[in-house]
């Protein structure tokens, strides 16, 4: 199911992130997250250009990091919500994404993820977690995402 993705504004200070990203790497960025909760920027880059925006051993990433004196946190897209929660999370540890309608229209999200590797998945804090929930909000109207290790 591909979902009509709602309209983004950004602000200046997004678009020249965007911009200065895409000279840096040659990656095509199609959204940047100035996320001032959590001191980082996420780049939401084209599908199939994760190795090009992150360079060779992280080379590119490091790069944009020195030039916005903070961490860069990089998301590839995809166009349907299960697609966005395994590329945000890592498709090696989420096992199953269920997600369903909600009455007021917004989507409840169920991420199943390997109960040893939970910690890595919901990273430092819940940084990684933050991230997905973000991301889905922003693009697909989720409105409640939980992540397990458990089938519920």
């Amino acid at each position: 199911m591909i979902l009509q993705v709602p309209e983004i504004k950004l602000s200046s200070d997004e678009l020249s992130l965007m911009s200065m990203f895409q000279e840096m790497t040659g990656a095509t960025a199609r959204d940047c997250v100035i996320d001032d909760k959590r001191d980082r920027v996420i780049f939401v880059i084209a599908q199939g250009q994760m190795g090009l925006a992150i360079g060779k051993e992280g080379a590119s990433v490091k790069k944009i990091e020195r030039a916005v004196r903070r961490p860069v946190e990089v998301v590839e897209w995809a166009d349907d919500v299960e697609g966005l929660v395994r590329n945000t999370l890592g498709t090696k540890f989420v096992q199953e994404v269920r997600i369903s309608e909600m009455l007021d229209g917004t989507k409840a999200v169920v991420v199943v993820v390997d109960s040893r590797k939970k910690g890595a998945v919901l990273g430092l804090g819940g940084k990684n977690a933050e991230k997905v929930r973000l991301l889905a909000r922003r693009y697909f109207e989720v409105g409640n995402l939980q992540i397990t290790s458990e089938l519920l």
